[in-house]
């Protein structure tokens, strides 16, 4: 399966779960895919938690450009 393939799958997962359930299930659900996301690509070794930890601190300073 592809990126994409997974994608769309995960899209349309998402709907029916809204859709049937509510929107705030299926926001959790969500969130509970990207944890296990986070903790599978943690145990393979593809991202240290070092590594998450510096895009998290990018991404909470402000840009002081210009």
């Amino acid at each position: 399966m592809t990126t994409n393939q997974f994608n769309a799958a995960l899209g349309f997962a998402f709907v029916i779960v809204a859709v049937t359930l509510s929107l705030g299930w299926a926001v959790l659900a969500l969130v509970g895919a990207a944890g296990f996301y986070l903790i599978g690509s943690v145990l393979r070794g593809e991202s240290a938690l070092l590594d998450l930890q510096e895009r998290f601190r990018a991404f909470a300073r402000p840009s002081r450009s210009g």
